[in-house]
């Protein structure tokens, strides 16, 4: 057992196959993604690096708006860390450092849907209705394996207001 915290950082494509496994270590809680898909977007993936091992991941993806007056809204997506590991922090950590480098962007919200509401709670984020997000549903929903309706899905959508993270950096 090592007694390092695990090192948070940027995703490389040779991360690539260890982000595919961490994901699919978790098929109740977490919607697949193709290894395709992994490198394409690689540059949106942090990982959690323990002893030359990735142990966890969590990415984004900018989401459309059609209104011109807003910015798009970014989501969190693939938040997932080794058993052994979790409640330790490390999920945290990893959600912290992604909503700090999507901060970056400006968007108007950040959302989640997650089977782990209470986890994001602890964090800022609050349940918001489905219908609100009908923009993630087109693009991602739509397209799942999973389950056959969007809006019945068990996953809870939340979103946080990155707003609030500005005004408490001094």
């Amino acid at each position: 057992m090592s007694t390092t915290s695990p090192l948070i950082r940027k995703a490389c494509f040779s991360d690539g196959p260890a982000i595919f496994k961490c994901i699919k270590a978790h098929p109740g809680e977490l919607v697949p993604r193709p290894l395709s898909d992994i490198l394409l977007h690689i540059d949106r993936f942090l990982v959690a690096e323990l002893d030359g091992e990735i142990v966890g991941t969590a990415s984004w993806a900018v989401l459309p708006e059609l209104d011109p007056s807003k910015n798009p809204s970014i989501e969190i997506q693939s938040v997932s860390v080794r058993d052994d590991l979790q409640k330790q922090g490390l999920g945290r950590r990893l959600v912290e450092t992604a909503l700090a480098r999507v901060a970056e962007f400006k968007p108007d919200q950040i959302i989640v849907l997650t089977f782990t509401p209470p986890f994001f709670a602890s964090l800022g984020f609050v349940p918001v209705s489905k219908e609100k997000l009908l923009y993630k549903l087109y693009k991602g929903c739509m397209n799942c394996a999973k389950y056959d309706n969007p809006l019945t899905c068990p996953e809870v959508a939340m979103a946080y207001d990155p707003r609030k993270r500005e005004g408490t950096a001094s």
